[in-house]
Order: C-alpha cells, then sequence, then structure tokens
C-alpha cells in the first residue's frame, strides 16, 4: 500500500495512460484510409510499429512503456511489476486508448472515420485460428519485450524502443491478413 502513496506510481499510471492515448491516437489515425482503395497493411503495420516505438521512447524510462496490457500482464507473471502497478497500468491503458480512440473519432470526417481502422476476420479464418494467430503473435512480441528490456544483453535497455516497434510492425505484417 506504501506504493500507492509514492509520486513515482502516480507518474507511471499517468505515463501509461498517456501512452496508450497517443498509441490509439497515432497508430489508428495513421492507418485510416483517406483515399478510395484497399487498406495498406504496410501502412498500417508501419504506423502502430512506429506508435509503439515513439511511446516506448518517450514513456519508457517512466514506466516502462508497457502500453500493451498483455505485457503489462507478462511483467505481473514474472515478477517483475507489483499487483498495484499491475492494475494501475491496466485501468490507465484502457482508459488512456478509449479516450485516444475517441479523440481520434472527434476529428476525424464520417466519411473517413469507418470503423477506426478496426479489422474483422478473413473469411477463411475461423475464430480459434484468429485466436491460435493472436496468442502466438502476442507471444513473439512479449518474448521481444523482454530481451529488449535485459540488461545483461548489452546494458542498453534505452534502444529497447526500436526492436520493440518492428517486433509490433512485424506482428501486424503477419496477421493483418
Amino acid at each position: 500500500m506504501r506504493e500507492l502513496r509514492s509520486s513515482s506510481f502516480w507518474r507511471a499510471v499517468l505515463a501509461e495512460f498517456l501512452g496508450s492515448f497517443l498509441y490509439a491516437l497515432l497508430g489508428l489515425g495513421a492507418s485510416l484510409r483517406w483515399a478510395p482503395g484497399p487498406p495498406s497493411v504496410v501502412g498500417s503495420a508501419l504506423a502502430f510499429g512506429l506508435a509503439q516505438a515513439t511511446v516506448v521512447q518517450a514513456m519508457g524510462h517512466v514506466s516502462g512503456g508497457h502500453v500493451n496490457p498483455a505485457i503489462t500482464l507478462a511483467f505481473l507473471m514474472a515478477s517483475q511489476l507489483s499487483l498495484a502497478r499491475a492494475l494501475g497500468y491496466l485501468v490507465a491503458q484502457v482508459l488512456g486508448a478509449l479516450a485516444g480512440a475517441g479523440v481520434l473519432y472527434g476529428l476525424t470526417p464520417a466519411p473517413v472515420r469507418g470503423t477506426l481502422s478496426l479489422s474483422t476476420l478473413h473469411p477463411g479464418v475461423g475464430p480459434g485460428q484468429a485466436t491460435v494467430v493472436e496468442l502466438l503473435l502476442t507471444a513473439q512480441f512479449v518474448l521481444c519485450v523482454f530481451a529488449s528490456y535485459d540488461e545483461r544483453h548489452d546494458g542498453r535497455p534505452a534502444m529497447a524502443a526500436v526492436p520493440i516497434g518492428f517486433s509490433l510492425a512485424l506482428g501486424h505484417l503477419f496477421g493483418v491478413r
């Protein structure tokens, strides 16, 4: 309970809120189709990868730049994060993502807005298959985050933003279709 009274705890929770806000706003915003034609998988993958890398670089020193609840849960399960901090991060991440999507919704003209770049399953892919792909891609992303923050590798966790952003972009390139 002492942790809840510390200013570093609340700064970290605020950083997760802002990071999730920016991730949703930038990732979804850059993925919108402003011109007719098929959506760009590469553009969407780069949008989310660059948004993730930007947020990790900007917020990583404050909160770790998790932004993603799967990362927070993985850090909790690996005993790298307290339960109180994980719960604070999870609430902040959900509220931040909702706020970012809400701001984007309000700023985007209705014809462009569509579904705010949210996707659906490909007609040939069932829910079970999609779940397995999502689990595999989440595992790939979590492993990359852990490896990127591991100080035993090169002692430069500040460079974590680059491989994390690339990892997320790779997951999108594989999983979007």
